[in-house]
């Protein structure tokens, strides 16, 4: 009898190690050249104005099977930031805002993934920006998974929307007037990692 038990509970767990095998994370590291970060906020009322951020680090274990079970974290330094004007992103880095040094970096780092859709997410996780933290929810969607037809290697595309406000991160100067509220689109690649 005991060795019947010994034999099931061996069977046992070697399927929960194999199942676990195959439904474990894959590594994808972002591809920089397709990967956006684009920013914008109502400027008085007369004109909604644009930013964004590219060429940024990140990776997404991804389990495909079971998309909550994946993970991503991203980063960036506030100063790669683009406005399409010098003197706009001068002030930006400037004391009224970030005061930023080529050190200071803008991250965020999934804390969970809540399946919504055949294709949909909610991602939770915590954004830092001008040194503050803060849980915020990325509205996500799963664009595409394939071979790249170039690169022969899997690939993963993927779009999100946020709304933050600059005054959570001390970035407030001259609210209400220029919007508080930030509004958020991201999209990016993945290349499975080497």
């Amino acid at each position: 009898m005991k060795f019947k038990t010994a034999l099931i509970a061996a069977a046992l767990s070697t399927a929960v190690t194999a199942t676990a095998a195959v439904a474990a994370p894959e590594k994808y590291v972002l591809d920089a050249s397709h990967s956006q970060v684009v920013f914008s906020y109502d400027h008085l009322g007369y004109s909604t104005t644009y930013g964004m951020f590219s060429g940024f680090a990140g990776e997404i274990m991804f389990d495909q099977e079971d998309p909550a079970n994946s993970s991503v974290s991203v980063s960036m330094p506030e100063s790669s930031m683009l406005t399409g004007w010098e003197a706009r992103l001068g002030h930006f880095m400037s004391p009224d805002f970030f005061g930023s040094s080529d050190d200071d970096i803008i991250s965020f780092t999934s804390t969970g993934i809540e399946v919504t859709g055949e294709d949909t997410a909610l991602i939770t996780g915590d954004f830092t920006a001008n040194g503050v933290t803060k849980q915020v929810v990325l509205d996500a969607k799963l664009n595409k998974t394939g071979t790249h037809p170039q690169a022969q290697k899997p690939w993963a595309g993927f779009d999100a929307t946020t709304t933050l406000l600059r005054s959570d991160y001390n970035l407030g100067a001259f609210a209400p007037f220029v919007s508080d509220e930030v509004q958020v689109m991201i999209s990016i690649e993945a290349m499975k990692a080497d």
